[in-house]
């Protein structure tokens, strides 16, 4: 078995304004392992650390103790220079909150050439890039368009063209959908997925919306700087009672069988997310 693209081992993290207090780590001993081509989806309430744990992985911040390993790279090491870290940025490209803060140009397509164009690329291949990218992403009819007039969702997915053209290995979207309204959230939701099943990039999803983390091959649950659940959505949504008290909410369909469960003494399975299906099996229970 080939080793995972991104490996955490015993990783620990404090902020300098909270060395004077005890214990309090933003991560704490933390060991994850991510392979190639995988979706996992990091949740947890805010101060959770999942944030944090992005920025790490993307050498943003470095941790006080513990190993980081990407693409069996140790970027931990004392010897890691400049152009080191412009290589694991390059493999492994961070998606923020707000598109805003990625957006440099003032037209889509020079934005998306941002990044190819630091890289020293050929004029073509730079082109050849920026092209691929926004038609990935559904938005090459938008090259030539002023990012500002864009909405929220079609500005997240400029950002996301401009990190597409630098060729990583793994885009981690850190809390990506936050500021977007419900069309915003499904036009990246359904390019993330994209990424990941036709690309096959590795995706890591910081995210606080369980709709999102249901759609991911592993949800990562944290708590108080640590790892508290893990699992595929499946096995960690059946565990309704765990994640309210890691202050977490559950899929509506999940909290409405284990409520019908626990009170009218039904027998449903937990794990079941889809609307339509929950809606069967609650009438062939009520039969």
């Amino acid at each position: 078995m080939s080793a995972p693209l991104i490996k955490l081992e015993n990783v620990s993290f404090k902020y300098p304004e909270s060395e004077l207090k005890e214990n309090n780590f933003a991560v704490n001993n933390v060991s994850l392992e991510i392979n190639e081509g995988e979706f996992v989806a990091i949740l947890g309430h805010n101060g959770s650390g999942k944030s944090t744990t992005a920025k790490l992985i993307n050498m943003i911040l470095t941790p006080d103790s513990g190993k980081i390993y990407v693409d069996g790279k140790d970027i931990t090491s004392g010897e890691m220079k400049d152009k080191d870290v412009f290589e694991v940025r390059k493999k492994v490209g961070m998606v923020f909150q707000n598109p805003d803060n990625q957006i440099v140009a003032t037209v889509v397509e020079e934005d998306v050439a941002f990044g190819p164009e630091n890289l020293g690329l050929p004029s073509q291949e730079i082109r050849n890039r920026v092209d691929e990218a926004l038609d990935i992403v559904n938005m090459k009819s938008y090259a030539r368009h002023a990012p500002h007039r864009l909405s929220g969702g079609q500005k997240q997915r400029v950002a996301i063209a401009g990190i597409i053209a630098m060729r990583p290995k793994c885009i981690i979207f850190d809390e990506s959908t936050a500021m977007l309204d419900p069309l915003g959230r499904k036009e990246v939701m359904n390019t993330i997925l994209r990424l990941n099943k036709e690309e096959k990039i590795t995706i890591v999803l910081i995210t606080h919306y369980m709709n999102e983390a249901q759609l991911a091959d592993r949800v990562v649950v944290m708590r108080d700087g640590g790892i508290y659940l893990q699992g595929t959505p499946s096995e960690v949504f059946t565990k309704p009672d765990e994640l309210w008290d890691a202050g977490l909410e559950v899929p509506q369909s999940v909290e409405l069988i284990y409520r019908l469960n626990t009170e009218l003494n039904m027998q449903i399975p937990l794990g079941v997310y889809d609307f339509d299906t929950c809606a069967r099996l609650i009438k062939e229970n009520l039969k």
